[in-house]
């Protein structure tokens, strides 16, 4: 930067509050994305930036589908965000449903072989499963649909599966979605991630807004991508007490199932209503997500993992539906 820097009528005496932000952030986020770089072994111009993974999406089909007469292909349940992008650009949205064990189904490969549609979402781990995709089909699925095929990432930090970032040299039309918000704590400052091939990330930057990644939240990634042991730290302690949970919810005479999970949250399937479990969990202040109207998710409830004190105190408010105590929020 400049010494004297008079060009884009910024507030030359700073800023009001206590934190200098008078200047303008970096366009290109080059600082984030040669750290980057480093930890996930690509290059710069593999990278794009976006406010969340969910501006990613949004572009992604902006940049690809024809309003009114191209499709996306979603495979439910999953993040309900790629339907949101495509309604919000008058995309056709066509489904390939999972299988019971929310897999992708035999028929998936000749299916989008034969599919028009732009590009297929692959959300994996899954959101709100919770599981891995199987790599064979994805690798099939690659191979043979001839759009983009977006694997969605935003749960790969608790897994212990490879990355598909290893894989964008040998899949040109592969695009790999992650994110700041989970692993790494910063939900509330909305970063994510798209890795593909630079042509397409250079598209990308051409139709983006000009500053969609604010000076703060560049700060608190750098500072974040610099904290590395913290970042191992909090994903052992997550898998941790997710480890527990899954351990302990199976015991509970309400619980039929709980699913294996390779992100930060599991799948339950409850015995009785779902939605009256919720119902009473929220009357104990305990706040989680009803899923029992997606597809394969009847009476189903997702369960972020929380801290060790969270966690126990969701097991104990399950215990009291259980046995049919009323609910004492005040207790709490």
């Amino acid at each position: 930067m400049a010494p004297v820097m008079l060009d884009a009528n910024e507030n030359s005496l700073g800023s009001v509050g206590p934190d200098k932000f008078n200047r303008y952030p970096d366009p290109h986020q080059r600082a984030i994305k040669a750290d980057l770089a480093h930890l996930k072994g690509v290059q710069p111009d593999n990278i794009f930036l976006g406010n969340g993974s969910d501006e990613a999406i949004d572009l992604l089909v902006r940049l690809t589908c024809m309003p009114g007469q191209d499709a996306i292909v979603v495979c439910p349940p999953t993040y309900g965000m790629y339907e949101v992008a495509a309604n919000l650009n008058d995309v056709r949205v066509e489904r390939l449903p999972l299988t019971p064990d929310f897999q992708l189904p035999e028929s998936s490969v000749e299916m989008l072989a034969r599919s028009k549609a732009k590009m297929v979402f692959l959300c994996s781990p899954n959101n709100p499963t919770g599981n891995l995709l199987h790599q064979d089909a994805l690798e099939r699925i690659l191979r043979a649909f001839p759009g983009l095929v977006i694997v969605d990432e935003a749960y790969a930090d608790f897994s212990s599966a490879p990355s598909w970032t290893t894989r964008l040299a040998e899949f040109p039309r592969l695009v790999v979605l992650q994110t700041f918000s989970k692993a790494w704590g910063l939900a509330g400052l909305r970063l994510g991630v798209a890795y593909a091939a630079p042509a397409l990330i250079a598209y990308l930057n051409k139709i983006k807004p000009p500053y969609n990644i604010s000076a703060a939240t560049q700060q608190h990634a750098l500072a974040a991508l610099a904290a590395a042991p913290r970042l191992e730290a909090m994903q052992a302690e997550l898998l941790k007490e997710r480890a527990y949970l899954a351990e302990q919810l199976p015991s509970l005479a309400l619980v039929e199932h709980v699913f294996p999970s390779d992100a930060n949250f599991l799948l339950v399937r409850f015995t009785s209503d779902a939605t009256a479990i919720y119902d009473q969990l929220r009357a104990r202040g305990i706040v989680v997500r009803n899923r029992t109207t997606q597809p394969g998710c009847f009476n189903c409830l997702r369960l972020t993992v929380g801290t060790a004190s969270e966690n126990a105190r969701l097991l104990q408010a399950l215990a009291e539906i259980q046995a049919g105590q009323p609910a004492t929020l005040a207790a709490h």
